[in-house]
């Protein structure tokens, strides 16, 4: 399988930074455990339009490719999870802002990783649409929400296609 950009939780590495992977370039963003840290992989191609990217904490990692017309902006998540207090929560989606912030306004915004909620299957406006899968739960009212309020489609839920659940 051919992949140009991959998203990654747990990473096991420590701090921020990039390395060369083969023909592979990583780049994460932790702190100084090995406990979460997210990060992207890109291919050798991909790699070359990496203009920047900011760490924001390690669960928040925000990358820019130019491009043109318009470049991408690319933001890497590990949400906490359901079992969290809420505090945590809410200083996660600060920290998507954070990252939201980085990035232009005109950039092509996609977020990735592991978002740690349940949308449910019913469609809400243009965030969620019926090929959802389980019941929203709390974290997913959340992020229904906070996509509402910014314009983000959750994309996984627009398409029949869970034969690996």
């Amino acid at each position: 399988m051919k992949l140009n950009i991959l998203g990654l939780v747990e990473v096991r590495l420590t701090g921020a930074g990039s390395m060369k992977l083969g023909s592979k370039t990583l780049i994460y963003s932790g702190e100084h455990t090995h406990e979460r840290v997210v990060g992207i992989l890109f291919d050798l191609t991909t790699a070359k339009s990496l203009g920047s990217w900011c760490p924001i904490s390690d669960r928040v990692v925000a990358a820019k490719l130019i491009n043109k017309p318009l470049n991408l902006g690319i933001i890497q998540l590990y949400a906490p999870t359901c079992n969290s207090e809420d505090v945590e929560v809410e200083k996660f989606y600060e920290e998507i802002e954070k990252a939201k912030g980085y990035l232009k306004s005109q950039d092509i915004i996609i977020i990735v990783g592991d978002i740690n909620a349940e949308v449910g299957d019913e469609r809400v406006e243009d965030v969620v649409r019926p090929s959802g899968v389980g019941t929203v739960n709390e974290r997913g009212s959340r992020l229904i929400e906070w996509c509402q309020i910014n314009d983000f489609t959750i994309t996984n839920t627009w398409y029949q296609n869970h034969s690996w659940l």
